[in-house]
């Protein structure tokens, strides 16, 4: 199974060359295909992309004017990147249509675990059936079975079996587990997530196919 960065644009507008040289190679290296321009105009001009990384201060005008463009034109995944944290600017932004917003300076890693999450979020019928052993998931239908026989499975046991099984393996932390079933900006108690884990192993009935990996969320492991 191809990861799910494979085949995945990623337009950043950014205009500090220090940053936008970090983005380009931690993106290109985590297998995104990467485009950079400076400016909004520039931004404005460029091809749809899957995701945009879009910087509010841009040399040439108001970043929130161009997420707000972008928006009217494209369903593509904004998130805002900004040295900005105030709730106002996050207001701001996210009324102008961004789906996430990120304050710098922000870690590589958790830029690219939001970015899988607002994929998943506004694209969750992508078609694909992830296979993994006799599990089967289908993202376009949200149907799940384990040899052959059908799992019911609520939307949030749903949710949380597709952030793991889109890539089997790799330790899915709590956080993102949260940010992806429930909110980017999930504040509430995170026990929650393992009561629906608990319920979505006794549905599931493969031991040990679910592992919790203590300190750090869970994986798909071999049953």
């Amino acid at each position: 199974m191809l990861p799910p960065e494979a085949g995945v644009s990623v337009l950043v507008v950014e205009d500090d060359s220090g940053i936008a040289t970090q983005l380009v190679r931690a993106l290109t290296r985590g297998g995104y295909s990467v485009q950079h321009v400076i400016t909004g105009t520039e931004a404005l001009a460029a091809d749809d992309h899957d995701v945009v990384l879009l910087d509010l201060g841009l040399p040439d005008g108001d970043g929130v004017e161009v997420c707000r463009r972008i928006r009217a034109r494209s369903d593509t995944a904004i998130i805002v990147i900004t040295a900005h944290g105030e709730e106002s600017d996050r207001v701001l932004a996210l009324d102008a249509g961004a789906d996430d917003y990120m304050v710098k300076p922000f870690g590589l890693v958790e830029l690219q675990a939001r970015i899988r999450a607002v994929l998943r979020r506004i694209k969750p019928g992508g078609g694909d059936v992830l296979r993994y052993g006799q599990l089967v998931v289908d993202t376009r239908t949200h149907k799940v079975s384990v040899s052959g026989e059908d799992v019911q499975l609520t939307p949030k046991e749903f949710d949380i079996l597709q952030c793991l099984a889109a890539d089997p393996g790799r330790v899915v932390s709590r956080q993102e587990i949260l940010e992806t079933a429930w909110d980017s900006h999930w504040y509430g108690p995170t026990k929650v997530l393992d009561v629906h884990v608990a319920a979505l192993r006794r549905k599931i009935g493969v031991p040990g196919l679910i592992e919790t990996v203590y300190g750090r969320g869970y994986r798909l492991g071999e049953a």
